[in-house]
């Protein structure tokens, strides 16, 4: 059976002990950690895989909504509070559900089979995407080959613009090239590796690869237009 990896942020002893003993008690669900407060688990989170976090909303110096706002990558938050006036706010920050305090086992394993639902649900879209995972600000990420325009040379490291962002990495431009499909992508330029199906036009200087104009070494030109071809 699947199991969710989860953590619960909670200042108060008493109601981690609650949702505790309600995580433990879920087929669906496996306990990673406990944390009294949003530093605390901000680390954590940084040294472990987490499907689930368990969110108080009302903690001292830094909330819950705090707390999400710095994580670049959330994982699924299910956030706890007794206070109704959040949960409109709530739902601004895309969290998976919302429990009252004090809350019911009912209510409970309903936010759990919604939390398990949306992660089958992410996860049977991305088995036909294909990906890999790049090291960046000392965290594994996930990155959708598809969703690469460019890679560009940036010194001693190369810097991926996607269509979600850029995400920097230390490496060279030839030890990545090797991680890419040579079908997908090609090297048009010393400092450029392009996303074949994300070229628009190009010229004997210049490549157009979603919006933008990078360049093009002149002999890369008949390479670029037969690699297109066969795209």
């Amino acid at each position: 059976m699947m199991k969710l990896r989860c953590i619960i942020v909670d200042d108060s002893f008493l109601q981690r002990t609650a949702v505790s003993r309600l995580v433990n008690n879920h087929p669906n669900l496996a306990m990673v950690a406990e944390y009294s407060n949003a530093i605390e688990a901000k680390n954590g989170l940084k040294n472990n895989e987490i499907d689930l976090i368990f969110l108080d909303v009302e903690m001292p110096i830094i909330s819950g909504f705090d707390l999400l706002e710095s994580l670049d990558n959330p994982p699924q938050v299910i956030l706890i509070t007794g206070n109704p006036d959040y949960a409109l706010k709530a739902f601004d920050y895309n969290v998976t559900d919302y429990l009252y305090k004090p809350i019911s086992l009912a209510r409970f394993d309903a936010s759990v089979k919604r939390a398990v639902a949306k992660y089958e649900q992410i996860n049977k879209l991305d088995e036909d995407e294909e990906y890999i995972f790049v090291k960046s600000n000392l965290r594994q990420r996930k990155v959708v080959l598809n969703d690469i325009n460019w890679v560009e040379a940036l010194g001693d490291y190369i810097k991926l613009v996607t269509t979600e962002g850029n995400v920097v990495i230390l490496s060279t431009m030839k030890s990545f090239e090797q991680k890419l499909p040579k079908e997908k992508f090609l090297r048009i330029h010393k400092s450029y590796i392009v996303n074949l199906e994300k070229v628009e036009k190009f010229n004997s200087k210049k490549v157009e690869v979603a919006g933008t104009m990078v360049p093009l070494s002149r002999h890369k030109k008949t390479e670029l237009a037969e690699a297109l071809y066969n795209v």
